[in-house]
C-alpha cells in the first residue's frame, strides 16, 4: 500500500547538518533587504532584491532537494501557474487544460491567454488521456483533480506529449512530491500551490515551479525576475519551517483521510465517496501504481445543500473554510463557488487530529 513516507526525507532534513561550523545557525535567517553590497563589480550571489534573496534562495534549495529538480519560488500557486503559462505560450499556440481541475487556472487562461491569440481547449481530465494532442504546445494536467479526484496516467501521457512535442505540465498540489513524482514519470514541469500541504499551517500563500529541462526553467526564472512575481523573505521562511514537518504531517493526514473515507463510504447518508485510496475508486489501480501516498482530500456527496452545510457545521473538528492541506480538518460545499458538482458535494481536507476522535466527530455529524 502506498505510504507518504519518503526514503530521502531524512537526507532532506539533514541537508545542511554537516555543513555548519561552530556557532553557525541551522535555520536560515529572514533577510529583509532590497540591496546588497557591490563595491567592485556585479559578480555576487545577491545583487538586487527582485532578482534574489538569501531566504528564498534557501527555500528554493530545499524545494530542489524535495523535487529532485531545480525549483523556483513564487508568492502564490497562481503566480507559479501564470509564470508557466505566460512563458510557454504565445499567439497562435494551443493549450489543453482540464475542465475539472482548479477553476482559477481555467479562468486565468480564458481571461488572459485567449485575448493574446492563444487557443485554449478545455476537456475533463479523463478525456485528456485519449485526446488528440497533435498541434498542442502545452498540455496541463492535475492529478488527482481538484475537487473530483480523478486521475490520469502521467507516464502514458508523457510518452504521447514527447511524440507530439507538447510541454506537459502537472499541477501536483494535491499529492505533493512525497505523494507523487510527475517529473520522474515524464512531465516537463511541476507546479505547486505551497499554500496547501507543503507549508501546511494555513498562515502563508506561496507556490513553486520545478523542472529538469534547463531551457524551460531558465525562461520561467527570467519571467519572474522581470515581472517581479517574487516571494517575500518572511513568507519564504514560513514555508521553509513548514517543509520540516511535511512527511510526518502527510502521514497522519493520509491515514485520517483513509479512515474517514472508509467511514463515509459505509454511511447511508453519503450518496458517493471519492478517494484514491478506496478500492472502489475508478482509478484505484492507477493510484497504487503512480502515487506513493493517497493524499488528504476526500470528496463526499450528501443529499442536498442543507444536509451538506449541517454536516460541516455540526462536526466539532471541521473548519468551514476554503483551501486544503492544513493541519486542521476543513471542508466546504464546492457548488457555492459555481463548480460543476452536485449541491451536496463536499471537498473534505483531513488534518492531523487524532484519528479516533476525528472519525467519531465525523460519525456524530452524520447523525
Amino acid at each position: 500500500m502506498p505510504s507518504d513516507s519518503d526514503p530521502g526525507f531524512a537526507r532532506f532534513l539533514h541537508r545542511h547538518t554537516k555543513q555548519r561550523g561552530p556557532g553557525e545557525v541551522f535555520t536560515p535567517p529572514i533577510t529583509l533587504a532590497s540591496v546588497f553590497a557591490l563595491p567592485d563589480g556585479i559578480e555576487a550571489d545577491h545583487q538586487y532584491g527582485r532578482w534574489s534573496n538569501p531566504t528564498w534562495s534557501a527555500l528554493e534549495n530545499a524545494l530542489e532537494v524535495l523535487e529532485r529538480a531545480p525549483s523556483i519560488a513564487f508568492p502564490s500557486g497562481m503566480a507559479a501557474t501564470a509564470a508557466v503559462l505566460y512563458t510557454m505560450l504565445g499567439p497562435g499556440d494551443r493549450a489543453l487544460i482540464p475542465s475539472d481541475a482548479y477553476y482559477t487556472t481555467r479562468v486565468f487562461a480564458e481571461r488572459y491567454l485567449v485575448p493574446f491569440g492563444i487557443q485554449v481547449e478545455v476537456v475533463p481530465t479523463l478525456r485528456i488521456a485519449d485526446h488528440d494532442l497533435v498541434g498542442f504546445k502545452l498540455v496541463w494536467i492535475e492529478t488527482p483533480s481538484n475537487p473530483r479526484l480523478d486521475l490520469i496516467d502521467i507516464e502514458k501521457l508523457a510518452a504521447r506529449t514527447a511524440q507530439t512535442g507538447a510541454i506537459l505540465v502537472a499541477d501536483n498540489t494535491t499529492a505533493t512530491p512525497l505523494g507523487q513524482r510527475p517529473l520522474d514519470l515524464g512531465a516537463d514541469i511541476v507546479v505547486s500551490s505551497d499554500t496547501k500541504a507543503m507549508n501546511g499551517h494555513s498562515d502563508v500563500v506561496s507556490g513553486h515551479v520545478a523542472g529538469r529541462r534547463a531551457d524551460l526553467v531558465d525562461q520561467i526564472r527570467q519571467w519572474r525576475n522581470l515581472a517581479g512575481a517574487i516571494p517575500g523573505p518572511f513568507e519564504a521562511w514560513l514555508v521553509l519551517r513548514g517543509l520540516e514537518t511535511l512527511e510526518v504531517r502527510l502521514e497522519r493526514m493520509s491515514n485520517n483521510a483513509g479512515a474517514v473515507a472508509e467511514t463515509l463510504s459505509k454511511s447511508s447518508r453519503a450518496l458517493s465517496v471519492r478517494y484514491p485510496g478506496l478500492a472502489n475508486h475508478p482509478q484505484y489501480k492507477l493510484a497504487q501504481k503512480q502515487m506513493t501516498g493517497f493524499g488528504s482530500v476526500v470528496a463526499v456527496t450528501l443529499s442536498d445543500e442543507d444536509t451538506a452545510e449541517r454536516f460541516i457545521a455540526q462536526c466539532p473538528f471541521i473548519r468551514p473554510t476554503t483551501s486544503f492541506g492544513g493541519v486542521h480538518t476543513s471542508a466546504e460545499r464546492r457548488a457555492r463557488w459555481g463548480e460543476d458538482v452536485p449541491a451536496g458535494f463536499i471537498r473534505l481536507s483531513l488534518g492531523t487530529e487524532p484519528t479516533d476522535e476525528l472519525v467519531s466527530g465525523i460519525e456524530q455529524a452524520l447523525g
